[in-house]
């Protein structure tokens, strides 16, 4: 929420404590983005593309995966696209980025 900009090589990964049902907003959201959805074994089972801003506050519409996931990957919008990222397409965390179980 709130940021202007995200560099066009980051992104923004989140890891939740339970593999479910996800459900993202982009309430105060300045920025257009992707969400890339990763189940336990991090692989990509849900996208939601090109989602746009919104300043409609809590009204905002919410943007879900499709089918349960643990991870959730916030890119700039079309990223996905611009990468070619397919379903199954593993997840592959960084040094100092511990995996779920």
């Amino acid at each position: 929420m709130f940021r202007d900009e995200l560099a066009a090589d980051h992104g923004m990964l989140f890891l939740h404590d339970e593999e479910a049902p996800q459900s993202y907003w982009m309430k105060n959201t300045k920025i257009p983005l992707d969400i890339l959805f990763f189940d336990h074994s991090r692989k990509l089972v849900s996208t939601q593309q090109r989602i746009p801003p919104c300043s409609l506050g809590d009204r905002c519409p919410p943007f879900r995966s499709e089918v349960p996931a643990l991870y959730a990957l916030e890119l700039n919008a079309g990223m996905a696209e611009s990468l070619g990222v397919q379903a199954g397409d593993e997840l592959i965390l960084g040094p100092g980025i511990t995996s779920k179980k």
